[in-house]
Parts: structure tokens; C-alpha cells; sequence
């Protein structure tokens, strides 16, 4: 589990660094910000989950959850998009792959989490 942890943060960071070089000054900032924030938590929430696993596989579930609520709107918008006559740029793309990648991690953390419950319940471990 952690290894998509990992590789998501490095995703993120790409993106906003291939932003830089897309997007027009005032937008790629803003992009790479966001994406600096988002990426380089996953990446800490990674490093964490070396030393304590679920508080870093939690925590990554946490702010993918952030990233997708953030991103959810930006996906919807997406057919409007490519519906629309008039040229977008590259901008949107960047914000529904954020948005794809922290919704794939954040199923990931939650099908993980589903399935450490079940071994817990079957093995009778206690959880106090």
C-alpha cells in the first residue's frame, strides 16, 4: 500500500511541474502551489507510513479525500469542457488528472482499510 502512496505524490508533483511549462505564469503558480501541497503531503504521509503504518496509510486516505473533494467539482465541469467551443488549455486536464489520481488513491485506502477490518474480524482480534 504504500508504493501507490508514493508513486501518487510523485504524480501530483509531476503534474504541477509539467504545469510550469503549459500553463501561463499567473495559472502555472497556482498549479504547482496546490500541487507542491497536495503532492509533498502524500509524499510525508508516505515517509510516516514507513515508522507507523495505518496512522500513514489514514493520514494518505485523509488527504486524498481532501484532494478529491477539491477536485470533484473541477471533474464535473470536464464535459463542459470538451463540449465547448472556445479553447481551454491544458488547465482543466491537469485538475481532472489530480482529481482521478486522488480518487483511485483514496478507493485504494478505503478497499485497504475494508480488508484489514475483515482479517481483524476473522483472526478475533481485539481492537482494544
Amino acid at each position: 500500500m504504500r508504493i501507490p502512496i508514493f508513486l501518487s505524490g510523485l504524480a501530483i508533483l509531476s503534474l504541477g511541474l509539467a504545469a510550469m511549462s503549459v500553463l501561463g505564469k499567473p495559472a502555472c503558480y497556482g498549479f504547482l502551489t496546490g500541487a507542491l501541497t497536495l503532492g509533498g503531503a502524500l509524499i510525508i504521509c508516505g515517509l510516516f507510513s514507513l515508522r507507523n503504518r495505518w496512522h500513514g496509510i489514514v493520514g494518505a486516505g485523509v488527504i486524498a479525500l481532501l484532494g478529491a473533494s477539491r477536485g470533484i467539482e473541477n471533474l464535473a465541469a470536464l464535459p463542459g469542457v470538451l463540449l465547448d467551443k472556445q479553447p481551454h488549455g491544458p488547465a482543466p486536464w491537469l485538475e481532472a488528472a489530480v482529481a482521478i489520481i486522488c480518487i483511485l488513491l483514496l478507493t485504494l485506502v478505503v478497499r485497504t482499510l475494508f480488508a484489514e477490518k475483515t482479517r481483524r474480524l476473522r483472526d478475533g482480534e481485539n481492537d482494544e
